[in-house]
């Protein structure tokens, strides 16, 4: 859905286009941060970080990561003994 007026879409992309990239990278990271910050905010406490990673990408990138491969990743990274622990 795309309700907002062509006239005001345009202003608003020569705006952005107006700022230095090194600004509009800014601003997308920004963006980010504060969308990441609202799905943190609605997950239920008490989750491991794991969970909340494998969460956090489901909601962010939907059909585009395989979520259950990442998760799994995370899984098997932490089984794996700390590399400064065995170096010792």
């Amino acid at each position: 859905m795309n309700d907002t007026d062509p006239k005001i879409a345009q202003l608003v992309r020569q705006r952005v286009l107006e700022r230095s990239g090194a600004e509009r990278v800014k601003m997308g990271s920004q963006m980010f941060d504060l969308a990441k910050a609202m799905i943190l905010a609605s997950f239920p406490a008490g989750l491991s970080d794991i969970e909340i990673k494998g969460r956090l990408c489901r909601r962010l990138y939907g059909n585009e990561v395989d979520a259950d491969a990442f998760v799994a990743h995370l899984r098997s990274l932490s089984d794996q003994p700390d590399q400064e622990t065995e170096q010792k």
